[in-house]
């Protein structure tokens, strides 16, 4: 202790949450007062977790920042699951935990083994549908089925709305099937209702939510066909299984079924080619918003009900139900185990990155390669400024996938560092300390370093393409007030140029001053 894990894609990722953290801490409401891309409740449940454990390692404290809410709702369904078959409990239980423990995404976005520090609200959102989807096909209480469509219908809400519009899905079907009533079902609404508009009379957060996804939808107008073909195209190994069970199950239930009548139709929604349809439907909607995540391990609870009503049968038919039920959930399965036993084995034979200054933020290791290169591509990026320019100037990053790429984000975490202490030395040096300050980058993890003030009425996570707003006149305002505007520039790109352009009107009648090879600072008079 403290844990150090190895470095994975997208790191920065990580620290967008502990720039909420440290705004949360400084007072600051989520949405009120700083644009977020999700809903307010992982980034409170991470700040009483880091309250709790300040040392943590920050992928696993952000990965695990769902559990208070997780785990309650899965063991009370465990235990009412067991008090009919263990076996069967058992069986919800593990896949859960599995995907639960540790930061790791079903697809590999890079070929080095390390721990994902992006897509942990994707990741938190799949976990709470699979749990919402084991409550509606295996509790057969009605308070407990109430209560835990509620708890989960609200986390999911207040973690990212996509989720819950995925939850409603499954919710009303479960309706039109027969397995929840509807007055249950309205019921559960206004359970959920309720605790969210005390919220808004207390804090004004659920609106300013609210404004934050309308602004997002505007934001993100890509087109939603394009989006399935790519779900469908990095998920076939589970999609095309899973549509040759929903064939296979649709033939038998014609073969043994007679023609329904008006009650048998909610028999054919309550059917399993029925659930796996609809679980398939709200997840793959679900998908397509999402970078990093959990993909399809809502399936499970559905898979397993079908595999329990047929692992009985003999014939041909049963045995290719039950291939094609492993077909579906093996290849998820197996790639989470296998990308978490590359990065765990790893573990002890990388190196830990020299970032003494970055507290736990600096809790990273490295390949010797790659911690070798790091400083060495931090030191190139200075002396070679003009040539990252001209491919600024042409529209081009200086790698397509620039921050999928880990020796990447460990070059870019040695510039915070150095950042930091460049920052400190000229306080020391000018006797001033400044009161905040604004990094023009996609994550301002700076202030928490610091112990300062950020300023408010802005984003945290700037991605100049996914979730930046216009500059108000209250976000100007705020700028105007923070004393240091930080400009990185190791290496110039172009989302870092479209950054500093988005935000130019701050700089204007401010002094720049040079910090180090790789920091500038334009200063507030």
């Amino acid at each position: 202790m403290p844990l150090v894990l190895p470095l994975g894609p997208n790191n920065w990722d990580t620290l967008v949450y502990y720039d909420a953290i440290h705004r949360i801490r400084m007072g600051q409401t989520p949405s009120s007062d700083f644009f977020a891309p999700v809903g307010p409740l992982g980034y409170y449940l991470a700040a009483w977790l880091d309250s709790l454990f300040p040392r943590a390692q920050p992928m696993l404290l952000v990965n695990w920042a769902l559990l208070p809410v997780l785990l309650p709702a899965m063991a009370v369904l465990t235990e009412h699951v067991a008090s009919r078959s263990r076996s069967l409990a058992l069986a919800l239980l593990l896949p859960f935990l599995l995907f639960a423990s540790v930061p790791i995404n079903i697809q590999s976005i890079y070929a080095i083994s390390g721990f994902d520090g992006y897509g942990h609200y994707n990741r938190h959102v799949a976990l709470l549908l699979y749990v919402l989807v084991a409550t509606l096909i295996f509790a057969r209480d009605r308070r407990l089925l109430v209560g835990l469509v509620a708890w989960l219908m609200l986390a999911l809400f207040l973690v990212k709305v996509t989720g819950a519009v995925s939850g409603a899905l499954l919710v009303g079907y479960a309706v039109l099937a027969g397995r929840l009533r509807l007055r249950d079902a309205v019921l559960a609404a206004v359970l959920v209702l309720v605790p969210l508009v005390v919220l808004d009379l207390a804090t004004g957060m659920v609106r300013a939510y609210l404004d934050d996804i309308l602004t997002l939808l505007q934001l993100n107008s890509d087109s939603l066909s394009r989006r399935f073909l790519t779900v469908a195209s990095l998920n076939l190994d589970v999609i095309l299984p899973c549509l040759l069970l929903l064939g296979v199950l649709a033939y038998a239930a014609s073969r043994e079924r007679s023609r329904p009548s008006g009650s048998g139709l909610r028999a054919v929604a309550d059917s399993r080619p029925g659930w796996l349809a609809i679980v398939l439907i709200a997840i793959t909607a679900f998908e397509t918003q999402n970078t990093g995540s959990l993909e399809f391990i809502g399936l499970w609870p559905v898979v397993l009900l079908i595999m329990v009503e047929w692992q009985a049968r003999r014939d041909g038919l049963g045995r290719i139900v039950l291939l094609l039920c492993l077909a579906v959930v093996l290849p998820n399965t197996g790639a989470f185990i296998q990308r978490t036993a590359r990065a765990t084995l790893a573990a002890p034979v990388y190196e830990r990155l020299d970032l003494r200054d970055l507290g736990p933020l600096g809790q990273v290791s490295a390949n010797p390669d790659i911690r070798e290169r790091a400083p060495i591509m931090l030191e190139h990026y200075a002396a070679h400024q003009a040539g990252y320019r001209d491919l600024v100037a042409h529209g081009q990053m200086p790698s397509h996938l620039l921050s999928s790429q880990i020796d990447h984000q460990a070059t870019w975490l040695l510039e915070l560092q150095q950042g930091l202490v460049a920052i400190r030395t000229w306080e020391a040096s000018a006797g001033r300390r400044l009161n905040g300050v604004f990094t023009l980058d996609f994550v301002d993890a700076l202030n928490r370093l610091l112990g300062r003030e950020p300023p408010r009425d802005l984003a945290i996570g700037i991605d100049p393409m996914r979730t930046t707003p216009p500059l108000t006149k209250e976000a100007l305002d705020a700028l105007n007030g923070t004393d240091a505007i930080l400009k990185p520039a190791c290496p110039p790109t172009v989302t870092r140029a479209i950054i500093a352009a988005h935000f130019a009107p701050a700089l204007e009648g401010r002094r720049r001053v040079v910090l180090s090879p790789c920091w500038e600072m334009y200063l507030k008079p």
